[in-house]
């Protein structure tokens, strides 16, 4: 009886935390989930463009799933450096000049992918 009551207590506290929202994983990741997303046993590819200071489309979730590709390209207005956090993946922004960076999702989380230098959030990676 004990142990069916520890195993029920154990099965309610992962769901609990398996169905808790992603965005409380980051910092401020944006409102609208507007990111282009691909099925999550797809590729999963965005197309992001940095003005004045603004993220378009608005930062979102991008999903795929684990050992799919992943395609990121970001234009910006000004110098800076786009940074895929938890993959260490890094690109040089140049202003008007679209930067892509392609890689397998082989890590499961969420991952925020952000500038350095403006310290804008472009889209949340979430790979499962």
């Amino acid at each position: 009886m004990r142990r069916a009551r520890a195993a029920a207590a154990v099965l309610a506290c992962w769901l609990a935390a398996a169905c808790g929202p992603l965005s409380q994983t980051h910092h401020n990741p944006g409102n609208s989930h507007e990111v282009a997303t691909a099925a999550p046993s797809g590729t999963a590819e965005a197309a992001i463009t940095i003005a004045h200071g603004q993220v378009s489309p608005p930062p979102g979730w991008l999903e795929v799933a684990k050992g799919r590709q992943v395609t990121i390209t970001v234009t910006s207005d000004v110098a800076d450096e786009l940074h895929v956090h938890g993959y260490d993946i890094e690109a040089e922004l140049r202003p008007g000049v679209p930067a892509t960076v392609r890689f397998t999702a082989d890590l499961t989380g969420v991952f925020e992918v952000e500038t350095h230098g403006s310290g804008l959030v472009l889209t949340q990676l979430a790979v499962r």
